[in-house]
């Protein structure tokens, strides 16, 4: 193995290690995120009725929260793309799905835009499972 070889693998290593932790920072924008900043809230509020202030706190709490997310992930994109070179996550189109028409002129998707779709994919199906399997009913 060549030094340039060990290098091309630490580069994709650390190409796949971020694409993950972009990942679950996408994760967090649809979970964690809005579940902190409510028991943050949660935890401010003195009875069952609260002002204002609690509900401030978790609104002003999400959104400086995920801004600071969206800004993590474009700066992470960048590493990513400074790491590996491509702009573009090549899909995987299975040739019986091919048309005949098919051009190259649809440009692929980034990985920013992957992580973000797979993440809201990943949160939908998530929702979907917990609320018809543990959800239980609220009327007994």
């Amino acid at each position: 193995m060549t030094r340039r070889d060990g290098k091309g693998v630490l580069r994709s290593a650390a190409a796949y290690l971020v694409a993950a932790v972009m990942l679950i920072a996408a994760l967090s924008l649809w979970t964690l995120i809005p579940l902190v900043w409510l028991w943050i809230g949660s935890q401010l509020a003195a009875t069952q009725f609260p002002s204002m202030g609690p509900y401030a706190v978790v609104l002003i709490g999400v959104i400086v929260s995920i801004l600071l997310v969206a800004w993590l992930l474009g700066h992470l994109n960048e590493v990513y793309l400074r790491l590996t070179g491509s702009r573009t996550v090549e899909p995987i189109r299975l040739g019986w799905l091919k048309s005949l028409r098919d051009s190259g002129s649809t440009r692929p998707p980034t990985l920013l835009e992957a992580v973000i779709v797979g993440s809201v994919v990943i949160s939908f199906i998530a929702l979907i499972t917990w609320f018809f399997t543990l959800a239980g009913s609220p009327v007994d």
